[in-house]
């Protein structure tokens, strides 16, 4: 069996981040729950220096399309960065899950030898395509919405595990 970089892009991405869309149900419904003021959620930080909860999932939904969007050689979408609640944050999610529906396995076919660059604040981030799907796209996407989880953790919100998984 052969191992498809679609698989490891989109079946990937999708599935986890629908897991964080039901996230921000719980989370919302627990801000309601406990009367919390509109961006108390989506302000959250463990650290002061820490980018916070929307950014968080501003982040996974951005490595989700851009990456997968550079191994296949095509235009991601772009997103303005202006959602304030979490009903936005959740449109994002959707529109990130609506795109990357749209990738094909065929679009993503030689992927691992393609010649990815990434232009970065300090350098310019340049490798063929598996090792950037191994050493860049996969653990930014997965620290980010591990990050999300763990703040909606750390104020109370009741996930757990499976909530992350989503039910493995």
């Amino acid at each position: 069996m052969t191992l498809s970089v679609h698989a490891m892009t989109v079946g990937q991405f999708v599935p986890m981040l629908g897991n964080l869309a039901k996230l921000l149900d719980k989370a919302a419904a627990f801000a309601q729950a406990k009367k919390l003021e509109a961006g108390v959620i989506e302000g959250l930080r463990l650290a002061p220096d820490m980018l916070s909860f929307t950014r968080q999932v501003q982040l996974t939904c951005d490595f989700a399309k851009n990456s997968t969007a550079r191994l296949a050689a095509i235009e991601a979408p772009k997103f303005a960065d202006e959602e304030k609640t979490l009903a936005e944050l959740q449109e994002r999610i959707a529109k990130t899950l609506a795109w990357l529906n749209t990738v094909t396995a065929a679009q993503l076919e030689g992927a691992e030898t393609r010649h990815i660059v990434v232009p970065l604040r300090t350098r310019t981030l340049e490798m063929d395509g598996l090792p950037f799907l191994q050493k860049w796209a996969l653990p930014n996407f997965y620290f980010h919405v591990t990050a999300a989880y763990a703040l909606l953790r750390g104020a109370g919100v009741e996930v757990g595990k499976q909530d992350f998984l989503g039910g493995v």
